[in-house]
């Protein structure tokens, strides 16, 4: 069965003449927000923090929508990465360390220690927010996806 919308508008046809699908679900305009603090703790490295955020997420009793999750500070960053196997993360690590090493005379923001302007390059490199679907209350990560803070 086709649905057709109207071809008639105010003043005649749609200016081009073609027939228009009847959009489908409904968009009312609305969008509702909440904001949800989660506190980890954490070390230098990769922290799997999928866990608080799906707690918060089923609290807060979300059925469909989209958890964006933000960290505030300027030398960490969140990645999405595979979280069944724990050589994913050390191997990640290790890159990262050989790809913006501590202590690089490169580097003239010293005075909070030698792996302070290190951890802004890769906080730069990669990401303060990830987004992630919710379906079914749940966040809708792959089997082996984990929710990452990099510090």
């Amino acid at each position: 069965m086709a649905l057709r919308a109207s071809k008639e508008r105010a003043g005649g046809t749609p200016r081009d003449g073609r027939d228009r699908p009847e959009p489908r679900g409904r968009l009312d305009g609305s969008m509702r927000q909440r904001t949800e603090s989660v506190t980890v703790s954490s070390r230098r490295g990769l922290t799997e923090i999928t866990a608080p955020v799906r707690a918060a997420v089923r609290a807060a009793g979300v059925a469909e929508g989209l958890c964006t999750v933000f960290v505030r500070h300027t030398s960490a960053s969140l990645v999405i990465q595979e979280n069944a196997d724990p050589a994913v993360r050390r191997d990640l690590e290790a890159f990262l360390s050989r790809l913006v090493p501590d202590g690089d005379s490169l580097f003239t923001h010293v005075t909070e220690g030698e792996d302070d302007m290190p951890a802004h390059v890769k906080a730069a490199l990669l990401k303060t927010s990830e987004q992630i679907p919710v379906q079914a209350g749940d966040l809708a990560l792959g089997t082996w996806q984990g929710l990452y803070l990099w510090e």
